[in-house]
């Protein structure tokens, strides 16, 4: 693909995994299941595009107001995807480093635990980063920071971002949603300053290499000024 530039650093917000289930009269599980498998599959396309940091919004802090079946649902297929010994495997031969950036106020425990192993596990990996937000929110991690820099008297825009629960994403080049909304909902309020967005009609579970592809290509073509 010859493209003027690449996204270094892309995010994902994957929406439409129960309207996707809804339209093709499966339970919401399948339907994150299906989100779950087609984000693996993501994460390769950026790998052999050369996109080597990938940030995913897997669960947000408004999520957890969701009916308390479908969150605890939900909760399950992270365990199993975590715990799935394919989905593992493909993790290392791609050698991704996986990045928890998690609100355990909401997390449950176990589920912290299982993916923190696997955070452990692949530390060894320097190339590929796939920091996965769960519990996350943009306000809840401006909060974090400041209740964090409460004693300081006096701080920088620099230290603030020292503080933030995701503190360890760099700006964001690049996001994409799909399912046609067309909001960041509260998203990475301060490393998303000057992303490029690209919202795509697709449900996420329908998403493909073409759309991805679409996508990559029209970044390619945008000429970012940063304000200048």
């Amino acid at each position: 693909m010859a493209l003027r530039h690449l996204p270094k650093t892309l995010a994902l917000i994957p929406d439409g995994n129960r309207r996707w289930a809804a339209r093709n009269k499966l339970s919401v599980l399948k339907g994150y299941n299906h989100g779950v498998s087609k984000f693996i599959d993501f994460s390769e396309w950026c790998v052999n595009e050369g996109i080597h940091n990938i940030t995913v919004w897997a669960f947000s802090s408004e999520n957890i107001n969701r009916p308390k079946r479908e969150v605890n649902a939900l909760f399950g297929i992270y365990e199993k995807a975590a715990t799935d010994r394919e989905l593992m495997e493909r993790i290392h031969e791609n050698k991704m480093h996986i990045n928890i950036i998690s609100n355990p106020a909401v997390m449950p425990k176990k589920l912290v635990s299982i993916l923190s192993r696997i955070e452990e596990e692949t530390a060894q990996y320097n190339d590929n980063v796939i920091n996965m937000l769960l519990g996350y929110g943009g306000k809840a991690d401006i909060e974090f920071a400041i209740e964090k820099m409460k004693k300081l008297k006096n701080f920088s825009v620099t230290e603030f971002s020292r503080n933030l629960m995701s503190k360890a994403i760099p700006n964001i080049d690049m996001i994409i949603r799909t399912s046609g909304e067309m909001r960041l909902s509260g998203f990475m309020p301060l490393q998303s300053t000057y992303s490029e967005l690209y919202f795509s009609q697709k449900l996420w579970p329908d998403f493909t290499k073409k759309d991805f592809d679409l996508a990559i290509a029209e970044y390619g073509r945008r000429e970012r000024r940063f304000g200048k």
